[in-house]
């Protein structure tokens, strides 16, 4: 079906299919193409092959880029849905890279893009946008847990005042370090992703995924689940962070972000947002149960987080909570 859909209405004959992370791919001699959905999602998407198109166009060719149909539009109607392609060189390789470096160097180049997106950029906006997480999240969960009172949200009942305090706690460490002007060019706004856990290293980039910030988005979601693994991850964080200021040094202002975002909890607010959207309540219980299990180990690690990253906080007029 996927390859007489490219043919029909994109005028693209593949000779081979491919599947690659559970996605598949239609391949020729020069390209691989993605079929995705967009659905009610034309103004985000349009905003994020801006973005993809501006680092294609910067040497990323590992980046996935939309394709216009036959009829120069950029989505296609079929079966009642709506679909984009998306377009992959296909001599698309993974090459050894030093990954701070790398991440550093692409938030340089995505530094130089002209345009702010107004849908998807949360750049200057982590505290309303956690004060309107934290606030939606507490109604819906009271809510859900009187309508489907089982063990998963008895569990999330339980748990939803430390998950408050946790989320109060950084909004309040995010409002002190907005009006700490130590900050300098690096602080401006670029391409991230929307949960940076080590795409570089992969073949391919996509659009999907893109986004724009303050570059500090992508070090501490790469760096959050690095705190939450079983082996101490203080030498490949110190590394990897040490690598990034090679080419891109943080400021004090950046490394304040950095922190209040390691101390917003979104990996718990990621699984309770995805309960909301499924009944397999099961499933999701004993991931909520393994997550807060592990929060002591993580609180344990924020505690010595700017040490192990060499950073000397009275040194440098750092503020840290002295309850972790």
């Amino acid at each position: 079906m996927l390859r007489d859909f490219l043919e029909a209405y994109y005028g693209i004959q593949p000779w081979d299919k491919m599947i690659w992370n559970g996605i598949e791919g239609h391949k020729d001699d020069k390209y691989i193409y993605f079929i995705m959905s967009c659905d009610q999602k034309e103004i985000i998407h349009m905003e994020q092959a801006a973005l993809a198109y501006f680092l294609y166009e910067n040497n990323y060719s590992q980046m996935t880029i939309p394709l216009p149909n036959s009829q120069g539009e950029w989505y296609t109607p079929y079966l009642e849905s709506y679909y984009m392609v998306l377009r992959a060189e296909n001599t698309s390789t993974v090459k050894p890279i030093v990954h701070g470096e790398e991440l550093a160097a692409l938030h340089a180049v995505g530094s130089m893009y002209p345009y702010e997106p107004q849908t998807i950029s949360s750049y200057g906006q982590w505290k309303g946008l956690w004060i309107d997480k934290l606030t939606a999240f507490e109604e819906k969960v009271e809510w859900e847990a009187r309508d489907t009172p089982n063990a998963y949200y008895r569990l999330l009942m339980d748990s939803l005042p430390y998950v408050s305090g946790l989320s109060e706690n950084a909004i309040q460490y995010m409002q002190e370090s907005e009006s700490d002007r130590r900050f300098h060019e690096a602080d401006q706004g670029t391409i991230v992703f929307s949960r940076y856990d080590g795409q570089l290293n992969q073949p391919f980039l996509w659009m999907t995924d893109l986004a724009y910030d303050h570059p500090t988005r992508d070090l501490a979601e790469y760096i959050r689940y690095k705190l939450l693994e079983k082996e101490n991850p203080a030498d490949e964080i110190r590394v990897f962070l040490d690598n990034y200021q090679k080419v891109v040094p943080l400021s004090i202002f950046g490394w304040r972000l950095l922190y209040a975002r390691l101390l917003y909890p979104i990996h718990l607010f990621d699984i309770i947002g995805r309960g909301f959207l499924t009944r397999q309540h099961g499933t999701l219980y004993t991931e909520l149960s393994d997550m807060l299990d592990r929060q002591s180990v993580y609180e344990k690690r924020m505690r010595q987080f700017f040490e192990n990253a060499g950073v000397n906080c009275e040194e440098l007029q750092i503020p840290v909570l002295h309850w972790l």
